[in-house]
């Protein structure tokens, strides 16, 4: 039997901006008792692996504010805008971060990124048959963009060099599926 769900007694916003909205709820939980629950919502995201050939992906590094890095490769990830589509974001995200639009993308799943405090959905797809574009980035996104062996960028993520989980599951997912 499932366990019994929690009950949202009430909820405020602490904070919000653009990208998250962070809100503090009181909670009652199935023993009758109640905790307070912080819980960080953001739009949806997507994160498209684009293979250039069958043997070749695109990759892109940019400075991470959180962890402050700007040594990991991963592939092109953004959040969903409002009144845009969950297709129309994976190709703008792909065209803005990656200079490639694709004439296909192959659904790889739908996953929450972390599923305790944080209200986010996650639409991974791979990228076939692409197009170079010359779409201009987001004012807040500066990258550097490579091309690598698929192969050699399983390996990254073998040896923890890749650690983004919108990465780290497709290039499995498609490393899995072309049997390596």
């Amino acid at each position: 039997m499932p366990p019994k769900p929690w009950k949202t007694l009430s909820s405020r916003s602490i904070y919000k901006n653009p990208w998250t909205n962070i809100r503090e709820d009181i909670a009652e939980m199935p023993n009758g008792k109640t905790t307070i629950y912080g819980v960080v919502e953001c739009a949806d995201c997507v994160g498209v692996l684009p293979f250039v050939d069958d043997h070749h992906v695109v990759l892109v590094r940019q400075f991470r504010y959180v962890f402050g890095e700007n040594n990991r490769w991963e592939m092109p990830t953004g959040g969903v805008k409002s009144g845009e589509t969950i297709l129309e974001a994976a190709h703008r995200e792909l065209r803005e971060e990656s200079g490639f639009d694709a004439a296909r993308l192959d659904p790889v799943c739908v996953y929450y990124p972390s599923k305790s405090i944080v209200r986010e959905v996650a639409h991974l797809f791979i990228g076939r048959d692409l197009v170079h574009v010359h779409e201009l980035p987001d004012q807040t996104e500066f990258f550097e963009i490579q091309t690598f062996p698929f192969e050699q960028v399983v390996q990254m993520v073998n040896d923890s060099e890749i650690r983004d989980s919108m990465s780290v599951i497709a290039i499995l997912h498609a490393a899995r599926t072309l049997g390596l």
